[in-house]
């Protein structure tokens, strides 16, 4: 099992428009059948993420498929990504975890 973490970076008066983004990112991992959450950091340290979106996977193979999802059409995941980077403030940072079950 994985847990794919994507970190984003946006403005305080950003913010609002970008939690209905990784809203629309969890619901849409959730339809796909994937367990996924949104967190937001309380506090961060100078360059910490101002939101985070993570997802569990059974298999890396459906990375893909999450970092391309946007729900609907592919015009409609098109302007959900054209929108969505038009407020981060750099690349989101991707983290790809290895859950060690003992």
């Amino acid at each position: 099992m994985f847990i794919a973490r994507f970190s984003y970076d946006v403005l305080p008066a950003d913010r609002p428009k970008a939690l209905e983004f990784v809203r629309h990112e969890v619901q849409a991992a959730r339809a796909d059948g994937l367990d996924a959450r949104m967190l937001i950091p309380l506090t961060r340290g100078h360059g910490g993420p101002a939101l985070v979106f993570e997802v569990t996977l059974t298999s890396l193979d459906q990375l893909q498929g999450v970092r391309h999802r946007g729900g609907g059409s592919a015009e409609a995941t098109e302007d959900w990504m054209r929108g969505f980077s038009e407020i981060l403030r750099s690349p989101p940072e991707v983290e790809i975890l290895r859950v060690e079950v003992s």
